[in-house]
């Protein structure tokens, strides 16, 4: 074995710059990665939301509405926005539109001046239970003051946990793992499609093909579409039996928004698999693009908890849509139309995506 060669080394050492610097997605992705992890973990996750939006559904108005409506806002926790009937209260609930309603009972103003302690209804969604943690708690300790201050009105407020009554963390991780999960592997499968070909020498019989750029980008999703739906079952399956995760919406609503879903990963993972140039670009285009959804899209912290710049990043992101509607038809049985403002997002994004991904293809090896 020869000694060691310093001008060799500096060669070689010479080489892999001029390399490194013929690679300027991969530099790019290397930097930016974390930069955004710095400024998602530092300025967009927050565990103690403020600010939820809260419905008041009131048949009493008084001034004990008004002193209670004030008394919540107080808390920095609420805030709160006026409905006119029950079903327009429901629906925001059930749409994701509020995360409580306080209801106001017939007679509450005259009860309170009887001294009858009446009740406030105060409905929570609970299929979020870290989001309303903290907002429940200082209800409680609402509700205490108010029954041992003299000048206070004596009335109490009831919380009453929807859609998950006992707030298992289970029926609010599983569902949302369900978009998860199919975002990572379609995702990523797709991603090193076209890439897998350019490097294995077959792009160039692909090429040589009288196909059109559509027509290959269908050829390479619908595949996997099939794949991706084997997953659902297998996932709802599981769910369903290990974790007792309900179905209280239509299956087949699900299964329609899950198959946007898939759409929208495999538009994507096309969309890099054009824009790179080897499976390592791809897979790093990949990883780049889940962590924002992730960290954005309210699956690991609470989407009402993060700043507004932050939520509307988010509400471009498909993960955050499919979590709200596979939370929405699992856990409070949404219909079609209730689903249809997260559904809308997703099948134009993947729209978006596949226009892309077709204008993005090339035609030659170059």
């Amino acid at each position: 074995m020869s000694n060691f060669s310093f001008a060799r080394f500096v060669a070689m050492l010479r080489k892999e710059s001029q390399q490194m610097r013929r690679d300027p997605l991969t530099i790019t992705l290397v930097v930016m990665l974390p930069l955004m992890q710095l400024f998602l973990f530092g300025f967009a996750i927050n565990t103690n939301p403020h600010n939820l939006p809260t419905g008041l559904l009131s048949a009493d108005h008084s001034r004990y509405e008004r002193t209670l409506a004030t008394a919540l806002q107080n808390t920095g926790y609420f805030d709160i926005q006026t409905f006119n009937s029950e079903h327009q209260a429901d629906q925001a609930l059930a749409e994701g539109d509020v995360l409580f309603v306080l209801e106001i009972p017939p007679g509450f103003a005259r009860a309170v001046d009887r001294g009858d302690h009446p009740s406030v209804l105060l409905d929570a969604d609970a299929t979020d239970p870290v989001a309303i943690g903290n907002a429940t708690a200082a209800v409680a300790a609402l509700n205490a003051n108010l029954q041992t201050v003299p000048v206070a009105p004596p009335f109490n407020i009831v919380v009453h946990a929807r859609y998950n009554p006992e707030q298992i963390t289970a029926l609010n991780i599983v569902p949302g793992l369900i978009g998860t999960i199919l975002m990572m592997s379609t995702l990523v499968i797709t991603t090193l499609s076209i890439t897998r070909e350019r490097e294995a020498g077959t792009m160039e019989n692909l090429l040589a093909m009288p196909l059109r750029p559509i027509e290959v980008m269908l050829g390479k999703i619908v595949p996997y579409i099939g794949l991706g739906y084997v997953q659902v079952f297998l996932i709802l399956g599981v769910s369903s039996l290990a974790f007792q995760v309900p179905l209280r919406g239509s299956l087949l609503v699900l299964l329609l928004a899950l198959g946007v879903f898939i759409a929208c990963n495999l538009s994507l993972g096309i969309t890099f698999s054009t824009i790179a140039r080897t499976q390592e670009q791809a897979q790093q285009l990949a990883q780049f693009s889940m962590l924002p959804q992730m960290m954005l899209s309210g699956f690991m912290f609470p989407f009402q908890g993060m700043p507004g710049w932050a939520r509307a990043v988010g509400e471009f992101l498909p993960l955050t849509h499919i979590l709200r509607i596979c939370r929405g038809v699992l856990l409070k049985g949404n219909t079609l139309a209730e689903i249809f403002p997260n559904l809308w997002p997703m099948a134009l994004f993947a729209l978006v995506m596949g226009v892309v991904a077709v204008f993005s293809y090339r035609e030659t090896l170059d």
